[in-house]
């Protein structure tokens, strides 16, 4: 039987997608892997249709990164509105409730937000992609099925108030991988003896990526239209660095192949037991490996460089 050639450009790396409202992550996906060409695309953590902003996509063997990603801490900027709570906690949804809005200043408003900061449990919200026996929360939403999720741990880690009025606030917030900030913005607004949905939401930061290292989807298509693609490919961050902060571990010719083969090798790094990053004898990044406390080195995730 015939093998099934591959699609598209042997392509590594990662692109910052500064993503517009209205689209979802994958349709966001699906038109930067053909603008690329490439073979294979993933996305690093959804973005609602309603929210905008950086949306790391990883190209190739950058795919092989996707869950580290997903890891990462993320910031966001958030307003809500007051006194109306939809079914999906955004604008995006249905009104489910009315509810008064007291009377609050912003000293007010601060002293609240200064008790979501930390560790603590958040009960997930029912239009979110998690999945139930296999089905994603939010088809079961909409079908009018609640199901009971349990609370887990997050982190908020800064809370700054942009901006607030009589119906409405603004927020920057820093936050560990799985808060859902619309869940945040309810629980905020209940403080307030009120109640809200999020009106807007951008996503300002994931891992180390910003919104100055992103370009929009129309920018991207305009750069694919009127220039080679080695335009295009410049655009591409390095996979490696969306590991800026874990160890390299340098390896010789035989210490490389020795790794490729599923053989450990032994390192002079004493005393750590860490995920690395892996460069072989000619610097190039091919992968994640596993250091144990006595320097014993393995491999986790390669590369096909």
């Amino acid at each position: 039987m015939a093998r099934r050639s591959k699609k598209g450009r042997d392509i590594t790396g990662i692109v910052i997608i500064d993503k517009p409202a209205g689209l979802s992550s994958n349709h966001a996906l699906q038109r930067v892997k053909r603008l690329f060409n490439a073979n294979k695309a993933g996305h690093t953590g959804s973005l609602d249709p309603l929210a905008t902003g950086v949306l790391p996509i990883c190209l190739g063997e950058a795919t092989k990164l996707s869950t580290y990603l997903l890891d990462a801490d993320k910031q966001y900027q958030v307003r809500c509105q007051l006194g109306t709570l939809t079914d999906t906690g955004d604008s995006d949804g249905e009104v489910i409730s009315k509810c008064p809005i007291p009377d609050f200043s912003p000293t007010d408003l601060q002293k609240i937000l200064q008790r979501f900061i930390g560790e603590q449990q958040q009960i997930p919200p029912m239009f979110s992609a998690l999945k139930h026996q296999g089905q994603p929360l939010y088809k079961l939403a909409r079908q009018g099925i609640e199901i009971e999720r349990k609370s887990r741990q997050i982190t908020v880690y800064d809370i700054h108030l942009l901006a607030s009025d009589a119906e409405s606030f603004t927020l920057q917030v820093a936050c560990s991988k799985g808060t859902y900030i619309r869940t945040l913005v309810q629980d905020i607004a209940a403080e307030l003896n009120s109640c809200g949905h999020v009106t807007m939401l951008r996503r300002t930061a994931a891992a180390d990526y910003d919104l100055t290292q992103s370009i929009t989807l129309d920018a991207l298509q305009q750069v694919a239209e009127t220039q080679d693609v080695s335009a295009l490919d410049a655009l591409l961050q390095p996979p490696e660095e969306a590991l800026s902060d874990w160890l390299a571990i340098h390896l010789s010719a035989d210490n490389s192949i020795d790794i490729r083969h599923g053989r450990p090798v032994k390192t002079d790094v004493l005393g750590q037991t860490a995920d690395v990053k892996l460069f072989n004898n000619d610097e190039i990044f091919f992968g994640i490996g596993s250091l144990a406390a006595d320097g014993t080195l393995s491999a986790k995730r390669l590369f096909v460089v």
